[in-house]
């Protein structure tokens, strides 16, 4: 008897499922325009993405050119985006924003475009190509709607995208430096500070320029001794001068002094 009490509610579900798919089936197949439609902007109101993008797809070929295609297009790239299919929504916004410069909905749609791009960004630990593109078109976004609602959030967006890539950079010059690669960390690093300026470890990456120059004269060369170990004093007085508040310089002193022995002994040679 409690067997058939838990069989109920399952009998009743797949009832329930195969009405829903049945009416839905019933809907794609119709030869109706109008109905299609509504049936469509039903589904999508109760947030059925799936089967409102495919009555949308389906109705595309036929709504063109009508009073109704725009509307029923930005919902088409709206329930792409709540679909997690970025690739589709940043293509089909931006195609809206295209055909209908302007509708109310462009801003949204400009914004949304961006911020689909925005969502392909990947992992920290591969490529960034669609970071960079995601930096460049959220950018031009705020430039070009200033006064948009949006606009304080994309800027977010930028600053963390901003982040990623300078992140991308460091985790490559510190590479470079725990391969003894120096010279190549050096100009990494530099690369780093020129790239963003603002940043807050801007005296961190003086520092391992400083570390990098040194160690890069220390395996160097007798002959090149001389020359690379002042580059390490003037990486330091660098840091020094623009950071004099910075935690590394302590540390940095180490390197400053060794050098300027350095330097010391290899003119003694000298003479």
């Amino acid at each position: 008897m409690r067997f058939h009490l838990y069989l109920v509610p399952i009998l009743l579900l797949s009832f329930s499922l195969l009405i829903s798919c049945g009416g839905y089936e019933k809907v794609k197949r119709s030869n109706d325009v109008n109905y299609k439609l509504t049936m469509a902007n039903k589904y999508f109101d109760k947030k059925d993405f799936q089967h409102a993008r495919e009555l949308y797809e389906s109705l595309m070929p036929v709504m063109k050119g009508t009073k109704n295609f725009e509307p029923m297009y930005y919902k088409y790239a709206l329930s792409c985006f709540n679909l997690k299919d970025y690739n589709s929504s940043s293509y089909h916004f931006k195609n809206y924003t295209s055909s209908f410069p302007t509708s109310p909905n462009s801003d949204e749609a400009n914004f949304l475009h961006a911020y689909s791009i925005y969502k392909l960004s990947p992992k920290i630990t591969v490529m960034q190509s669609n970071t960079e593109k995601a930096l460049e078109v959220m950018q031009s976004y705020v430039n070009n709607n200033p006064d948009s609602k949006h606009a304080d959030e994309a800027k977010t967006y930028i600053s963390i995208l901003q982040s990623k890539l300078e992140e991308k950079e460091a985790i490559a010059a510190k590479l470079y430096y725990d391969i003894n690669q120096f010279r190549a960390a050096t100009v990494v690093y530099k690369n780093l500070q020129n790239d963003y300026p603002f940043s807050t470890k801007m005296d961190e990456y003086q520092f391992m320029i400083v570390k990098a120059n040194y160690k890069f004269a220390k395996a160097s060369i007798k002959l090149k001794q001389e020359e690379r170990y002042v580059n390490v004093l003037s990486a330091y007085q660098e840091l020094v001068d623009n950071y004099p508040n910075s935690k590394y310089i302590k540390d940095a002193e180490k390197y400053f002094s060794a050098a300027s022995d350095n330097i010391k002994k290899l003119k003694n040679e000298h003479q």
